[in-house]
């Protein structure tokens, strides 16, 4: 497809519950056959009809893919946006984004409590591009507005809840502070989902989501997804929906069909998942409360987290995600995670089965000695969607033997 042609289509499965949504957005029965599941696409060209005429305006799979279309049209959907975009992994989304919004000279205000490896592509890539950012805790809006460089500034950059420490940022309020200072507001929404938060309904400007997570549901695929608002009004950024489109097609760093198709299946139940992992979480962290090894609890359900209020106002639930920290410190946390029978020891979120891991030696060690540093004796869960009493269980005997 080409360039304008893709341009120019939109999300418009705007309508119906988020689950039907979900469904059905983007995923018309095949024509051909009548099937009610979109077919997987593998395919790299496609014949033309003469020189120049697209048949639905596919060309090649790196421009467009009827599978991924379906992906990118569901995502809108569900975010509310105009139009969604599939890469091959949730990084690969955040790169297009900022090379697509960013020039050398500009900068980006970053969260003190950012994804790992969110951090290195601004630290690692971006800075010797030329692009500056400057460290704030998103939580406190004071801090981010002196953060912002004046007529520099062009970005600001969210996570919420934050990654490993579940901090809350104020999405409306962050909104109005970017676009006060001509900056857009960019929301990492991959710990909450579409289902639980929907950054662009708050004032944000664009989305991103590692579909490896929450949204494919089931740890079998790698995948980004990006969507961005309808009508951008920070003046110089009203074509953004253009020109992310022009940079995923140039970078070329696409959701391959499989893939699209393995997420648009996870879509199809992120409702009902992320009603389980929030069930689920609300009881393991009832027993971490009550453990006499725990030193801290970092949820935002409970009413003693600092982002409660906020959390409540802007989130459906509150997630699959939890860290705590431990009296004993970290070694001891260490020899938790590999105690566990029912938590697997690994990296990464959000799929059925519950895992737990050390962010300092595991998913954060390249913000070791940084102002981005987690605690050593934290641990990570992403509480899945199994029977709760057996994960309380499995915490319990390996807290008990050795915390």
């Amino acid at each position: 497809m080409s360039e304008q042609q893709h341009g120019d289509q939109r999300g418009d499965h705007q309508q119906g519950g988020f689950a039907t949504r979900a469904i059905h957005a983007g995923q018309e029965p095949d024509a051909g056959t009548g099937a009610v599941i979109t077919p997987i696409y593998q395919v790299s060209t496609y014949k033309q009809d003469g020189i120049g005429g697209f048949r639905g305006g596919y060309e090649y799979s790196r421009s467009a893919n009827p599978t991924r279309t379906a992906l990118e049209e569901c995502f809108a959907a569900l975010e509310g946006g105009e139009r969604g975009f599939a890469f091959a992994s949730g990084l690969a989304g955040q790169d297009t984004v900022l090379r697509a919004l960013l020039t050398p000279g500009d900068h980006v205000v970053v969260p003190s409590d950012a994804y790992g490896g969110t951090y290195r592509l601004f630290n690692k890539v971006l800075v010797p591009w030329g692009v500056e950012h400057s460290i704030a805790p998103m939580g406190d809006l004071d801090a981010v507005r002196a953060a912002i460089r004046p007529g520099q500034t062009r970005i600001v950059w969210v996570e919420t809840p934050t990654n490993p420490m579940l901090g809350i940022a104020d999405i409306a309020a962050l909104a109005e502070v970017a676009h006060e200072a001509g900056a857009l507001l960019v929301v990492d929404n991959t710990f909450a989902s579409p289902y639980l938060q929907q950054p662009l309904s708050l004032g944000a400007d664009i989305v991103t989501h590692s579909t490896t997570k929450y949204c494919g549901g089931h740890s079998d695929v790698v995948g980004g997804a990006v969507v961005v608002r309808r009508g951008i009004t920070v003046p110089g950024f009203e074509d953004a929906v253009d020109r992310v489109a022009f940079h995923q097609n140039s970078l070329g760093a696409v959701a391959g069909p499989f893939d699209a198709w393995l997420v648009l299946r996870g879509l199809k139940t992120l409702a009902l998942r992320m009603e389980r992992h929030s069930d689920n979480a609300e009881k393991v962290v009832e027993f971490l409360l009550g453990h006499p090894a725990v030193s801290a609890v970092h949820y935002p359900g409970l009413e003693s987290h600092p982002g409660h209020e906020v959390a409540a106002r802007q989130m459906k639930r509150f997630g699959g995600m939890i860290s705590f920290q431990l009296k004993a410190g970290e070694d001891v946390a260490v020899k938790v995670c590999a105690e566990t029978q029912v938590f697997t020891l690994g990296e990464s979120l959000g799929g059925v089965e519950s895992l737990i891991e050390h962010p300092a030696r595991m998913t954060h060690a390249s913000v070791a000695g940084t102002e981005l540093e987690v605690p050593a004796d934290l641990i990570r869960l992403s509480v899945g969607i199994e029977d709760v009493d057996d994960l309380v269980a499995d915490l319990k005997q390996a807290l008990d033997r050795l915390g």
